[in-house]
């Protein structure tokens, strides 16, 4: 197996790092920690990166701690940030912090006896006990204003005229608290972050050389972009998140098959664990048929069984193919109705009552007054598509206008019609 950084270097997620990080990790087991901010209840993709870099670290055989800022999550980190954020209450941080967890568990090993299992850990745990006087007097003292204020992270908030609160400029030093606490209490020598995150990593390193005379490492990896110039993990419907009540399985997985095949050859480095003979085949694969767009689905399945398991990938993969393949009845029977709804998002509607389709006697009754103007203009319309065999109802062809319905309703209430090749309309029996 590659060593840590022979692994990152090659998927290309390795941007910055200090010197003799590489000798010192070829020593043996060490520690490192990577922090995330606890804002939501739920990670994003864009915090994947993160997340990927602590599971390599850990499959290196390096024992990786998680860190949640219960305490910096108060604050808000200024970093390439345009302006001050909302500060949140202890009571929802607790929350959030709980809910990270259980979604930092799909990835990373924090149970069993090993000896490099992964840890969670807090720092409102151990900043909350600081009194402002002692932090300003034990902490403070150690780093320079001119210090603080030569990072990007400050220059730049003062420079575009925002300037920044005097709680936003002491992030740097709690985070640097944090990776001194770490480092005396749990020998944890190493600072993991995006390349945002360089600044405040040293502020760390600096802290532990001054306050406890020892070394530590830093290491950094890119801020990921699309080809396009556009950002990362961003839809028209806002963030992609790893909560299925936020972002379903189904929308989790076409955001990766929609990815272009640029990019898709950078993702499924960076968000895979595949090894890289596995991906460079996949890649020349790819590319003497594109259009199958096979990277787009590889990491798409990697991803949805890693973060919603088996059975959602597989809902997904079928709701994917039911757009794009032959499917039945029995195929659009299995998903459930949130799935149904969005894979014919912005197909028209409308909606018949109960008693109305009960006393349907023919199928092209469907098609008369109560969805006319929907579907068909008119039932001659209707029935001259029929017979022509260019009406499916819930993916079954029909054929005789005049049959007796027998249609299954899908979550005992829908009826998908299609019309031609790319027509969908859906009826709700209500």
């Amino acid at each position: 197996m590659n060593s840590f950084i022979e692994e990152l270097r090659w998927r290309g997620m390795l941007q910055d790092m200090t010197p003799d990080i590489e000798e010192h990790l070829s020593k043996g087991m060490a520690s490192a920690y990577l922090g995330f901010d606890p804002t939501a209840d739920s990670l994003h993709i864009g915090h994947l990166v993160g997340v990927m870099t602590l599971l390599h670290f850990q499959r290196s055989g390096h024992k990786p701690f998680a860190l949640v800022g219960g305490a910096t999550g108060m604050i808000g980190d200024p970093s390439f940030k345009s302006d001050e954020r909302n500060l949140l209450n202890k009571s929802t941080l607790d929350h959030n912090v709980n809910c990270l967890q259980a979604q930092l568990s799909k990835f990373l090993d924090f149970s069993g006896k090993a000896e490099n299992k992964a840890e969670l850990v807090n720092n409102y745990d151990w900043i909350s006990k600081f009194s402002f006087l002692e932090f300003i007097r034990d902490v403070g003292k150690h780093i320079t204003v001119n210090y603080m204020m030569s990072k990007d992270s400050v220059k730049r908030r003062l420079e575009d005229g925002n300037g920044l609160s005097f709680t936003e400029f002491s992030y740097q030093l709690i985070q640097g608290y944090d990776f001194y606490h770490l480092w005396k209490n749990e020998n944890c020598t190493v600072q993991l972050g995006g390349s945002d995150q360089w600044g405040n990593i040293v502020t760390g390193t600096e802290l532990i050389r001054r306050m406890g005379g020892g070394s530590a490492y830093a290491l950094t990896v890119p801020l990921i972009t699309k080809a396009d110039g556009t950002k990362f993990g961003k839809t028209e419907s806002g963030s992609v998140w790893l909560d299925p009540e936020k972002t379903s399985p189904y929308a989790f997985y076409q955001f990766w098959l929609n990815v272009s095949d640029e990019d898709a050859s950078k993702y499924i480095r960076i968000f895979t664990i595949l090894d890289q003979k596995t991906i460079e085949a996949l890649e020349v694969e790819h590319a003497e048929a594109p259009h199958l767009r096979i990277l787009q689905k590889e990491i798409g399945k990697q991803l949805t069984k890693m973060v919603h398991g088996e059975a959602d990938f597989e809902m997904a993969l079928k709701a994917s193919e039911i757009l794009f393949g032959k499917s039945s009845t029995e195929d659009l029977a299995v998903l459930d109705e949130r799935t149904f709804l969005q894979v014919f998002e912005g197909v028209p509607q409308v909606q018949i009552s109960k008693s109305e389709f009960n006393q349907l006697t023919n199928i092209l009754d469907l098609f008369g007054e109560m969805t006319q103007g929907v579907v068909f203009a008119s039932k001659g319309e209707a029935r001259k598509m029929i017979q022509g065999g260019g009406v499916s109802i819930n993916k079954e062809k029909l054929n005789d206008p005049n049959e007796s319905p027998s249609f299954q309703l899908l979550q005992d209430k829908y009826l998908l019609v299609q019309k031609g090749k790319k027509n969908y309309f859906i009826i709700e029996v209500k």
